[in-house]
């Protein structure tokens, strides 16, 4: 039973590694022309959309109303994103190896952190996407900004936008929730101990 801590803290550490065979998010786009919807897949180190021209064909899109060129070589993120997630999975690692309730929840918060940090940067991005518009656009409408939502569905002109995170971000929030486990197990069996 003691061991069932540590287990715990490793599967969490699994769960998090996820994100290098998963995608964290996507974000789909519904349109007339599009009925079934363009989706981009956001990666912890890598943009994809569903077939080869996806991004070009949001790109084309994007240019009507101004909007930046999605680049992922242009994107920091996708570079040290991946340092931040094998650095978190060996403090994960270490925290099993410690099998102290104090270890796995310092590395609960220090992720619930970096992934408030990293959402909060996503909407920036997001912001920044959709309201830093060309003055050259071949369509202006004054006001209007294509920022898509971080969460949830919203209407974009004629289109729907959904974002929502993927198997990799479900995965990584579940590492979390096993990490907070694995500390309130830990505490439990020390104080039958004592």
């Amino acid at each position: 039973m003691k061991t069932l801590p540590r287990i715990l803290m490793v599967f969490a550490v699994g769960a998090l590694m996820m994100l290098f065979l998963f995608p964290m998010w996507r974000i789909t786009l519904y349109a007339p022309q599009y009925p079934d919807g363009v989706t981009m897949y956001i990666w912890i180190n890598k943009l994809e959309g569903e077939t080869p021209g996806t991004i070009q064909n949001i790109n084309i899109l994007n240019h009507y109303v101004g909007m930046k060129y999605i680049e992922p070589d242009a994107i920091p993120e996708l570079k040290y994103f991946p340092t931040v997630i094998l650095a978190m999975g060996f403090l994960g690692l270490l925290a099993a190896g410690l099998n102290r309730y104090w270890g796995y929840w310092v590395w609960a918060v220090l992720f619930g952190i970096m992934a408030a940090l990293g959402m909060y940067d996503f909407y920036l991005w997001e912001y920044d996407y959709g309201h830093s518009l060309s003055d050259t656009a071949p369509i202006k409408i004054p006001g209007a900004s294509f920022q898509p939502p971080l969460i949830g569905t919203k209407d974009i002109l004629n289109f729907v936008a959904e974002s929502y995170p993927h198997t990799g971000g479900y995965l990584a929030g579940l590492a979390g929730l096993l990490a907070l486990g694995a500390g309130w197990l830990s505490l439990r069996l020390k104080k039958k101990a004592a």
